[in-house]
C-alpha cells in the first residue's frame, strides 16, 4: 500500500446502484467505504416505481418520442416538460437528444441496452439470493393499455423489436385485459402483457436492506458531500464539502443526478440532465391492483407495493435546482381516477426526486479519462433498479481488473 493511500474502494453515493456496486465489490474481497450527502436510498432510489423493467429495452430518445414531443410539450403538465425559465439551459441537452432519435443510433443504443438488460436479469436473482432479499421479487407482469386500434399499431414497432430481442409478450382485447387487471375504464380497448416484468416489493425498503447488508458484512457509510476527485501516486484524492480530504486507491463515482459535478473536477464534460420523477403513493387499499399497469399515452404508471399503490412517472427536464411542481402529482392522479375508476384518491403522499439522464438513454459506464483509478456508473435514467444488478457486476469487473461481463464500449463516459 502506497503511503497515506487508504486500501480498498470509496463508493460515492448510497442509492441502489451505488450500494449494489459497493457489495460487488465487497463480495470480491475488497474494503469497500461508501459517502453518502444525505443518506441511503435518499433519492431516486427512494421514490421510483419499483420495475425491474428488463423489456424496456427501447431509447428514450427514438423517432417515436420525437412524434409526440412537440404535442405534449405544449402542455406543461404532461408526460414530458420543460419549464420555461429552463429551456435555454438544457438546450444543447436537447440537440444531443435530438441527434440520438436517429435510425443508426437508435440501433446502436437498443443493442446496447439490450446487452446491459440481459446481464441485469441473469445478476438479479443471484444477487438478491446473496443479500437475503429474495423475497421481495414480485413477477406480476405489466399491462400497457391503449385507447385504440391505432395507438396499439403505433407501438408495434417497438414491439417488433422486443419479439427479435426475445421478449415474451401479448397483445390484448378489453376482455383479456380484464381478466388479468378487472376495474379499467372502457376506453382502453387494446392491450400489450408483459409476463417477464418483475418489480420489488418496495424500493425504498429494497435499497435500505442492501445498505444493512453492506453494513452487516463489514461496509462503512458515511455521510459526507463529495465535491472533487484528483488523481494522485497511487490512488484519488478526495475532497469534500467539510474541507477534508483523503485519499484512496479507488473510487467509484455513483452519485446520481449529481455525478457530473464531480466528475467535472477531473476535466470531463458529461452531459447528464435531470428527469424530474413526480409520484403520489395510495394507501395500500386505493385499488385491486394486480399488475403493473403503463398508461403510455399519458407518461405514467400505477404500480402495486407493498406501502401502497403508486401512481407516477412522467419526465420534467427542470435540473436540480427549480422547487418541485406538485401540480404533475395531482394531474396524474386525476388521469389515474379516471382511468381506474374504482380507484380512492384519498390519503396520498406526494414525491419528487431526479432522474439521471443522458442523451442517449445509455449510462456512463467506465473508467475515466484522467485515471483508470475512477469508475463512473451513472446516468442510468428511470432505469436504475432495473440496470443496478448488472452495473454492479460490470463495477466490480473493473475495479478487480477482470474483463467485464459484456462489452462496455457503448456505455464509455467518454462518448459525448
Amino acid at each position: 500500500m502506497k503511503t497515506g493511500i487508504e486500501p480498498g474502494v470509496v463508493v460515492i453515493g448510497a442509492g441502489v446502484v451505488g450500494l449494489s456496486a459497493a457489495i460487488a465489490a465487497q463480495a470480491r474481497g475488497l474494503a469497500v467505504t461508501v459517502l453518502e450527502r444525505e443518506a441511503p436510498a435518499a433519492g431516486a432510489s427512494a421514490g421510483n416505481a419499483g420495475a425491474f423493467a428488463f423489456t424496456d429495452i427501447l431509447p428514450l430518445a427514438s423517432p417515436g418520442i420525437l412524434r409526440k414531443a412537440p404535442k405534449w410539450l405544449l402542455d406543461p403538465l404532461g408526460p414530458l416538460s420543460v419549464p420555461p425559465s429552463y429551456a435555454l439551459q438544457i438546450a444543447p441537452w436537447m440537440f444531443r437528444f435530438w441527434r440520438a432519435c436517429s435510425a443508426r443510433r437508435v440501433a446502436h443504443s437498443t443493442a446496447a441496452q439490450t446487452a446491459l438488460m440481459d446481464l441485469s436479469r441473469a445478476e438479479l436473482e443471484p444477487f438478491l439470493g446473496a443479500t437475503g432479499t429474495l423475497a421481495m421479487l414480485r413477477k406480476e407482469g405489466n399491462l400497457q393499455v391503449y385507447e385504440s386500434q391505432a395507438e396499439l399499431n403505433a407501438a408495434l414497432p417497438g414491439w417488433k423489436a422486443r419479439e427479435a430481442h426475445g421478449i415474451e409478450f401479448r397483445h390484448m382485447d378489453a376482455a383479456e385485459m380484464a381478466a388479468i387487471q378487472p376495474g379499467l375504464a372502457p376506453r382502453f380497448t387494446h392491450g400489450t402483457f408483459t409476463p417477464g416484468w418483475y418489480s420489488i416489493a418496495d424500493p425504498k425498503l429494497y435499497t435500505l436492506a442492501l445498505a444493512d447488508h453492506f453494513r452487516a458484512k463489514g461496509g462503512r457509510i458515511e455521510r459526507a458531500e463529495v465535491l472533487g476527485l484528483r488523481p494522485v501516486e497511487g490512488g484519488v484524492e478526495i475532497t469534500t464539502a467539510d474541507g477534508g480530504t483523503r485519499r484512496v486507491e479507488k473510487v467509484v463515482l455513483a452519485a446520481g443526478a449529481f455525478s457530473h459535478q464531480v466528475a467535472r473536477t477531473l476535466g470531463e464534460s458529461i452531459p447528464l440532465e435531470t428527469e424530474r420523477g413526480y409520484n403520489t403513493t395510495l394507501p395500500s387499499d386505493a385499488f385491486d391492483l394486480r399488475t403493473q399497469v403503463t398508461f403510455g399515452g399519458h407518461g405514467f404508471v400505477v404500480t402495486r407495493l407493498s406501502t401502497g399503490i403508486r401512481v407516477g412517472g412522467a419526465v420534467e427536464l427542470g435540473g436540480l435546482k427549480l422547487p418541485p411542481n406538485f401540480r404533475r402529482s395531482e394531474a396524474m392522479l386525476e388521469k389515474a381516477k379516471a382511468f381506474l375508476p374504482g380507484l380512492k384518491p384519498a390519503g396520498g403522499v406526494q414525491w419528487m426526486g431526479f432522474r439521471p439522464s443522458l442523451p442517449d438513454s445509455l449510462p456512463a459506464i467506465g473508467r475515466a479519462r484522467a485515471t483508470p483509478d475512477v469508475v463512473y456508473a451513472f446516468g442510468h435514467g428511470h432505469l436504475g433498479l432495473t440496470q443496478s444488478a448488472g452495473t454492479a457486476r460490470l463495477v466490480a469487473d473493473l475495479v478487480t481488473g477482470r474483463p467485464t461481463a459484456i462489452d462496455i464500449a457503448p456505455f464509455s463516459p467518454q462518448r459525448f
